[in-house]
């Protein structure tokens, strides 16, 4: 994927933000049109053509913005059937996770609030009910993610992150919270493939001291404590996701401003063709 422009005319910090290519402002479009049709799992879409004219975009910058919201789950492209909105497991509650915005700060923090939930209480039963292989994993999973920041291998640290937390969730014996913890972990990736384009939220370095916290207080039986931590370690990534996302709208703002050079439009530069990585640091 090519690197968007910095803003020009800015200090060093503020000229490190990157501009927002065009398939990502058209795949946010996407979702809000989807979303104000009420279009359900498994309602069709108009053609790419279609939904160019409809978001006025060019019509390869919509096709890479479909690609992109494909390879998160959003849509499902059926060759020779069409574009349609990604069949869920049915239910209600299915059909509202399905309007999950991966770009709305109010959709992100509800997130982050279910996952503190469900995540500290697999941490204070893990520190109950691990067994000996269990916590090992848990502390091989949470050692990786401090070699890979050291290193600052972001693929390798959401590798080793994404381990460690399936690994406190398996430690929890609860079939339905390590599902838990992996579906809403899916939903964050959302917010990471969109927003992020492979750079972590926070620092990686932070995020697995935090993990290694967590490790040895399942090791040690503190329920409580791993809970407390875990807590902790979730509110740490809901303020790294706000200063970035509110970093990103303040950039896009700015560009608007008198003299300010032009906002990327929506027909500006191709996406990726391929699944972005996941990248949260947490």
């Amino acid at each position: 994927m090519a690197d968007p422009s910095p803003v020009p005319g800015k200090g060093d910090d503020d000229a490190s933000r990157p501009y927002r290519p065009g398939y990502e402002l058209v795949a946010e479009q996407l979702l809000e049109y989807i979303s104000g049709q009420g279009l359900r799992p498994g309602d069709r879409l108009p053609t790419e053509q279609g939904l160019a004219e409809i978001l006025g975009a060019t019509r390869n910058v919509t096709r890479e913005a479909v690609k992109v919201l494909a390879a998160i789950g959003r849509l499902s492209v059926r060759r020779g059937a069409g574009i349609f909105v990604a069949e869920g497991g049915g239910g209600l509650v299915d059909d509202q996770i399905s309007r999950f915005r991966p770009t709305s700060m109010e959709d992100v923090l509800m997130l982050l609030d279910y996952r503190s939930v469900i995540e500290s209480e697999t941490a204070r039963r893990a520190a109950t009910l691990a067994t000996p292989i269990e916590v090992r994993a848990i502390k091989d999973s949470a050692q990786a993610t401090l070699d890979a920041a050291a290193r600052h291998e972001v693929h390798a640290f959401a590798r080793a992150d994404e381990s460690f937390h399936d690994a406190v969730g398996a430690a929890s014996h609860n079939v339905f919270l390590r599902s838990s913890v992996a579906g809403v972990r899916r939903l964050a990736g959302q917010s990471d493939v969109l927003l992020f384009h492979g750079d972590a939220p926070g620092s990686l370095e932070v995020a697995a001291r935090q993990h290694l916290a967590i490790a040895e207080a399942v090791s040690a039986g503190e329920a409580e404590l791993a809970e407390q931590l875990m807590v902790e370690h979730i509110a740490t990534t809901q303020s790294q996701f706000e200063r970035k996302i509110r970093d990103r709208l303040f950039n896009l703002d700015d560009r608007t401003a008198p003299g300010a050079p032009a906002r990327p439009s929506a027909d500006s530069g191709p996406g990726p063709a391929a699944e972005p990585p996941r990248t949260s640091a947490s």
